[in-house]
């Protein structure tokens, strides 16, 4: 007879089926980068070495902390504006007949002619690179909202009002708690495409940065930094990930169970 795993030892499964594929794919890399023996292809011995060096003389950081500062600023803009306008629409056709076709435009226009209508717009400053990339990632966001407030439950709503909730009751206890997912989704979504498109932005057009950095790195083919600093970023979202919004997430679905 089977019996169930206690909390803990679920929560280490869980862990380790999370971490064991990236182990495989770190060994797939070493075998493959010693086969090759090419230069473009370093082995992952040889990009930690470089994370390494780089974190010690601060530079990793520093470049690191500045890209995140961008995501950090554009991440949060996108979602405000993004989940105000998706609710907006999901709840009022009107807006949502006026609107859809702008939604449309926004996430068919490429990213990189965004970034340089800005830079040429505004100049080469912070203000129109964190402007770039809310642009770019407002319509992700509203598109998810717009179809979970069209999906909230009507009846729960109804029962809300017998009670004689207040406004401001109905809507964080009662509509909010419905978006949760399509919250969550946007947000991971929102921080992969994000980080993507500050490095287009740094790359382009700042003086610091992990896509400016990588930038440097490509015109001297240096692929090993080029890794280094990619995984470097990739980490930090993961941790992300796994300290913030999945114990956040399941707190907030805790309802739902």
């Amino acid at each position: 007879m089977s019996q169930e795993l206690s909390p803990p030892a679920n929560a280490a499964n869980s862990s380790w089926s999370r971490v064991w594929p990236l182990l495989l794919l770190t060994l797939l890399w070493q075998l493959v980068a010693l086969q090759a023996h090419s230069r473009v292809l370093p082995t992952p011995l040889a990009v930690a070495g470089v994370l390494w060096r780089d974190i010690l003389s601060g530079e990793l950081l520093f470049h690191l902390g500045k890209t995140l500062g961008r995501v950090t600023i554009s991440f949060c803009l996108a979602m405000l504006l993004g989940v105000g306008l998706g609710i907006l629409m999901g709840r009022s056709r009107r807006w949502d007949r006026l609107l859809d076709s702008l939604l449309i435009l926004g996430l068919n226009i490429p990213a990189l002619v965004t970034t340089i209508l800005c830079y040429i717009w505004f100049g080469l400053s912070e203000s129109a690179a964190i402007l770039a990339v809310v642009i770019n990632k407002i319509p992700m966001v509203a598109i998810n909202l717009r179809e979970g407030a069209r999906a909230v439950d009507a009846n729960l709503m109804e029962v809300a009002q017998v009670y004689r909730l207040r406004k401001t009751e109905r809507f964080f206890k009662v509509y909010l708690p419905q978006l949760y997912p399509c919250l969550f989704s946007s947000a991971r979504n929102g921080l992969a495409l994000i980080w993507k498109i500050v490095l287009v932005v740094e790359l382009l057009g700042r003086s610091d940065g992990v896509g400016f950095q990588i930038g440097s790195f490509f015109h001297f083919f240096d692929i090993t930094s080029i890794l280094a600093y990619s995984l470097a970023f990739s980490g930090v979202i993961f941790l992300l990930e796994a300290l913030l919004l999945r114990p956040l997430e399941q707190r907030l679905n805790r309802w739902r169970l």
